[in-house]
């Protein structure tokens, strides 16, 4: 009689599963580090897309005999996807996102050509070469990895239970989400990865282009302003609308701070008698769209709604007979970004400079002085100019390149913050220092161009970098309300030829309170449009401005509205540091 002895089950061979997972990340991975060794990004991209490549083991860990065509079909695939989002790299050193798909739908083939010649180079094709030579060198070196029948089911459905299932569990059950918003964190975490990052960006594109058609056929049906008059008659002139973003007075040395964070608008309010530093104005809302819904439409904290029931401040300037040009540095596709993207497919010439797919990405507002340079030569004789600019927005790091990193120390910062903290406050004010370089090159270039116009700087709403109280804040909060939140900057700069055709004294205007929730009427009034809906009391430079009280918060929350002068310390600080401006800049006011 023999005996048997059981078979001894064979070791996992991780090695050849190293291989698969390493051949599947690479057609993400590369990109993804690219953008991450680059400083483009930070780590989340990369994480992702390694986590999102383990979802291909699922097939060949099933099917073990078939891994190699299995391996090559899900690669064809992979490499195909790749190949956009590292070519967009190589280009323009930025994430493919929704917002570039956007563009490429806007542009006619014309533009196409135009872009594929501009950057077509035997490098890049060199470079696509290697990384295609070594995506099939990774091929190479697969095996199968085979497993038990009875471990291969149960590892396979963990993994897709990990990858798929889990997520959405943890926004809907743990984040208490809807499935929608539930829907949109997962995919946000899948774009890093191809071909999602193809396919999850175009349905998401086609969904905000679809809300955003929708608003403006709902702003094309709106009735024209009626009985409009231009004072101004049929002289040439050129206006500017600078916009800024998460900026706050406060941490301006224009203003009374007691860092050097504004050298070159220091140096024009010194020698320029054409700028003018409004220097108590704030904002009715601390979030972009919001504020925007308000500053660029009749709607105010009374009646946030007339942003959809009354034409917009560009409605407005194109029946008054201007050629209208929005140049941004704003993420252009996303859910929140989708209101902004309808105000600039209003005007009449678009250029869209943000394609970025997150907001934590190095992109430096510097980009909009060549398309600012090419709008001001354009031949139109009345022409509004508005350039978005990404300006202070949170992560400060990615706002400003290595040259402008000024501040390292805690010298000037509040002396009760932490060594992080203090990180993020040099950030956030070497943030604003980059910031002034861009203002101040617009209002140069501005100038330069010998303009019968103006231009307008104010940034959206404030941020509250450990500023306020005990130090301890950072970011917006409508719910808990500090200053920091709501006090902007708000520069006036007017061309001689201007201000001798439209004289008025700005500088004895320059501390009025007020509410950019009523800068429809300040432009107005400026441009010297007058119209059935206009209010003279609500303009901050007319002789009939009524001081009123500014109200912030959220219009639609029960009790949601406060006055911004209630605020504690509010009134004094406004004085301390109007006083602390006038004495830097004697004779101003």
């Amino acid at each position: 009689m023999t005996s048997s002895t059981p078979s001894t089950p064979k070791p996992i061979d991780w090695a050849g599963l190293g291989w698969l997972l390493l051949f599947f990340w690479y057609f993400s991975g590369v990109t993804q580090a690219l953008l991450l060794f680059s400083g483009t990004t930070g780590f989340a991209g990369f994480r992702d897309a390694l986590i999102l490549s383990s979802l291909w083991l699922a097939p060949v860990l099933l099917l073990p005999r078939l891994t190699r065509p299995l391996s090559a079909l899900i690669g064809l695939v992979l490499w195909a996807s790749s190949l956009v989002g590292l070519s967009y790299f190589g280009i323009y050193r930025q994430e493919f996102s929704q917002s570039v798909i956007f563009v490429m739908f806007e542009s006619n083939t014309a533009e196409a050509g135009e872009y594929f010649s501009q950057y077509f180079s035997l490098t890049l094709c060199l470079a696509l070469l290697a990384y295609t030579v070594v995506a099939v060198l990774l091929w190479t070196r697969i095996r199968p990895v085979t497993l038990p029948l009875r471990s291969r089911v149960p590892l396979v459905a963990a993994l897709l239970l990990a990858i798929l299932v889990y997520p959405f569990y943890k926004q809907m059950v743990t984040q208490q989400r809807s499935f929608a918003d539930a829907r949109e964190k997962v995919e946000q975490r899948m774009e890093p990865a191809v071909p999602w990052q193809l396919l999850v960006g175009y349905r998401q594109y086609r969904q905000q282009l679809d809300n955003m058609q929708a608003l403006l056929e709902q702003n094309a049906a709106l009735p024209p302003l009626q009985n409009l008059k231009d004072s101004s008659g049929d002289a040439p002139r050129t206006l500017v609308l600078v916009l800024g973003e998460s900026t706050t007075r406060e941490h301006m040395g224009l203003y009374g701070y007691n860092r050097d964070t504004t050298p070159n608008l220091d140096a024009l309010a010194a020698s320029d008698k054409g700028l003018t530093v409004f220097r108590n104005v704030v904002s009715p809302r601390p979030y972009t769209i919001e504020v925007m819904q308000q500053i660029l439409t009749f709607g105010d904290e009374q009646h946030p709604d007339r942003f959809l029931t009354d034409p917009s401040l560009i409605n407005l300037m194109k029946q008054a007979g201007y050629k209208t040009f929005w140049i941004t540095n704003q993420q252009t596709m996303t859910k929140r970004n989708t209101m902004l993207t309808t105000f600039a497919q209003q005007t009449d010439e678009q250029v869209y400079l943000n394609n970025q797919r997150n907001q934590n990405a190095r992109q430096y507002d510097e980009v909009v002085l060549a398309p600012f340079d090419k709008a001001l030569h354009d031949p139109a004789q009345k022409k509004l100019i508005i350039v978005h600019l990404l300006g202070t927005h949170m992560d400060y790091r990615y706002r400003y390149p290595a040259d402008y990193e000024h501040f390292k120390d805690s010298t000037g910062a509040p002396p009760a913050l932490s060594p992080e903290q203090v990180k993020t406050y040099n950030f956030y004010d070497n943030a604003v220092r980059y910031n002034d370089f861009v203002v101040s090159s617009l209002i140069k270039r501005y100038s330069a161009s010998s303009p019968n116009g103006f231009l307008l700087y104010l940034s959206d709403h404030g941020e509250d970098v450990y500023s306020s109280g005990k130090h301890d804040r950072l970011g917006r909060n409508e719910g808990d309300p500090t200053r920091p939140m709501y006090t902007i900057p708000f520069l006036l700069w007017t061309s001689p030829s201007w201000q001798a055709s439209h004289p008025r004294d700005l500088q004895a205007m320059a501390g009025r309170p007020y509410s950019s929730s009523h800068l429809i009427h300040t432009v107005s009034d400026l441009a010297g449009l007058s119209y059935d809906r206009y209010e003279p009391g609500k303009s901050l430079v007319s002789p009939q401005f009524v001081a009123s009280p500014r109200w912030i918060g959220n219009p639609y929350a029960k009790n949601g509205l406060h006055e911004f002068d209630r605020l504690p310390g509010s009134q004094v600080k406004d004085q301390q540091r109007t006083a602390a401006t006038d004495k830097a800049r004697p004779g101003e006011g």
